[in-house]
């Protein structure tokens, strides 16, 4: 087998797959409405049924009733006036309803499935979120849902209903006239083959486009959300190609599945002329023998065109469904995703943490090739003790934190929290018992004391002034112009870098954790701000058992315990005074340090 062979087999699979659990997917949203779809796939019958009567009414009202009301007799033609008025008034009367709960029940699959998205994406481990960009998961929740909803609310029912409509409506002319229905039959073969091809080539182009589209998507976020650096890097006219290229590729993707369909359709129309003007040569040569009535015929000619009326709406709904199934298939690929942390099936009681932390033979590596970040290592950090974490970019400071978070897992060996792996505890009480700062010291949207209750959401205000208090972020807060009820705008753009750091500081006190982790939260501010974040710093770490990773030797002094990480492992720990009497890369560092000072 050629390598092109066995790609095109493993890509047949991979698609196989993707319809499969998108199939899975939409069953999931369809079960808990099962009986409403049960209802609409009723009205939708319904509807198909009155419509396929018309034809047939008017043959009788030509061949039956238009003969007796020349002979003096009014009901027949009474009675079949009264019957085309009510199928009307039905067809109206489904078609409305029709609309109406499809909608309804299109906006409630796709609400489950928007809420499933975002539980999902925020339940996914931070190693999910640091390799996918956040333009494909915002192009899942927009451009993809929105793609879902027009299949849901109006692309489905159009593709039962025009679908329904050949079935009665072949049925209809097979039952009224079996020459003229095995005519059309006969005629309908060559569309056979073109509708495979069709379906083939355009579910191909719609997953295309939805890739380039997602494409688009992350092109966009990535060069909006770091504009400062592309401006600043005068990177407008590299963004601008790139831009252009994969809008471009989406561009041409796009014509490829249009020119799909602009051969499909007027190939089918013309399919269907054809069939038409066979009917009306055989059937008048019929009529004009004798063995056919003219009501009949006019009744095949108007089946006829019904039955290829529906073709350019299938066409057109078709492409909608493969676009929208190429949405779902990427929507349900996000969903098989499964976090790399996962919860414990019988997690350990953990409720008043000490905050005592041992590293046993700890070993670890981003992936099962990757090579080893951190070399096999023990560790004890007695509860109530500051650590501080020095080292190059790159040595593992940040890695060893995020496993203490535990927002990845160790590779080997066993990290624990009070004599508990942490992989044994819930990740509701390692949150509450374990806590972050980052060097963003990100704010979301809303007030200022909204912010600060983030540490603990059931907290009184009294509590939130209170954390503010004690952290020295009050005397700012009740300077803002509405206090703790100032909005911060989106990220805090409305208080300073130190204002935000402290505000973080807040959050983390109201939270109160056993163990608290600071991870470069000064390293961005300018000495005015460090040295008011430095005080509400003191304040925070209190008693509780804290690690710091910072560069600037001003925090890492305050620490009880340094330690020099590098290499995969530690190469000094110690007290800051013990690492300088001792002449190692610390001692360095705060030479280099109080040189620094010298010179300033």
């Amino acid at each position: 087998m050629s390598v092109q062979e066995d790609a095109f087999d493993t890509q047949t699979v991979d698609n196989r797959a993707a319809r499969k659990r998108s199939l899975r997917l939409l069953k999931s949203l369809a079960r808990p409405l099962r009986w409403q779809l049960v209802g609409l796939a009723f009205m939708v019958i319904a509807s198909q049924l009155t419509l396929a009567a018309g034809p047939w009414l008017i043959a009788e009202g030509i061949d039956t009733a238009l003969p007796a009301l020349l002979e003096g007799r009014e009901a027949p033609a009474i009675w079949v006036s009264a019957g085309y008025l009510l199928i009307t008034c039905l067809a109206t009367f489904f078609t409305y309803t029709l609309v109406r709960t499809s909608t309804v029940l299109g906006q409630q699959m796709l609400l489950e499935l928007r809420r499933r998205v975002f539980r999902h994406t925020q339940r996914l481990s931070l190693e999910f979120h640091e390799h996918y960009t956040s333009g494909r998961v915002i192009s899942r929740q927009t451009s993809d849902m929105e793609t879902l909803r027009e299949l849901l609310e109006f692309g489905l029912r159009a593709f039962a209903g025009s679908v329904l409509a050949m079935v009665f409506t072949a049925a209809s002319i097979l039952l009224l006239d079996l020459p003229t229905g095995l005519l059309m039959l006969a005629m309908l073969l060559p569309a056979l083959p073109l509708t495979i091809w069709f379906q083939r080539a355009s579910r191909e182009g719609f997953r295309n486009m939805r890739t380039y589209s997602a494409r688009l998507i992350v092109s966009f976020v990535e060069t909006f959300g770091g504009l400062r650096a592309v401006q600043v890097f005068r990177k407008e006219k590299q963004n601008l190609e790139d831009y252009s290229q994969v809008a471009s590729d989406y561009r041409d993707a796009t014509l490829r599945t249009i020119m799909v369909f602009g051969i499909y359709q007027p190939l089918l129309r013309l399919i269907g002329a054809a069939t038409i003007a066979a009917i009306l040569l055989l059937g008048g040569y019929r009529v004009l023998h004798g063995n056919m009535e003219v009501g009949v015929l006019l009744a095949l000619v108007l089946y006829a065109r019904r039955f290829f009326q529906p073709i350019d709406e299938i066409a057109n709904v078709y492409n909608s469904l493969q676009s929208a199934v190429a949405a779902l298939e990427k929507i349900s690929g996000l969903l098989e995703q499964e976090p790399t942390v996962k919860e414990p099936e019988a997690p350990a009681e953990l409720t008043h943490a000490r905050g005592d932390i041992r590293f046993e033979d700890v070993s670890f590596r981003y992936a099962p090739d990757a090579p080893l970040v951190l070399k096999p290592f023990d560790l004890h950090i007695p509860a109530g003790q500051t650590v501080a974490l020095v080292g190059q970019t790159g040595a593992g400071k940040s890695t060893l934190a995020k496993l203490v978070s535990r927002f990845y897992d160790v590779s080997g060996g066993s990290l624990k929290l009070d004599g508990i792996d942490v992989r044994d505890i819930s990740a509701e009480d390692l949150h509450r018992n374990v806590v972050m700062v980052t060097q963003e010291a990100y704010l979301f949207s809303g007030t200022v004391g909204e912010n600060i209750a983030l540490g603990r959401p059931d907290a009184s205000l009294e509590d939130i002034r209170l954390a503010a208090r004690a952290i020295g972020a009050q005397r700012f807060i009740e300077d803002l112009p509405d206090g703790y009820d100032t909005d911060v705008n989106k990220r805090g753009g409305r208080v300073s870098a130190g204002q935000r750091q402290l505000i973080s500081f807040a959050r983390a006190f109201l939270a109160n954790p056993a163990v608290l982790i600071l991870d470069e939260a000064t390293s961005s501010l300018d000495i005015p701000s460090e040295r008011l974040v430095q005080e509400g710093l003191t304040k925070l770490l209190g008693n509780r058992t804290a690690l710091i990773i910072a560069h600037r030797l001003s925090t890492v002094m305050i620490a009880d315990r340094v330690l020099v990480v590098g290499g995969g492992g530690i190469l000094e720990d110690g007290s800051p005074q013990e690492l300088i009497a001792r002449g190692g890369q610390f001692a360095a560092l705060y030479q280099a340090w109080q040189d620094s000072l010298k010179e300033g």
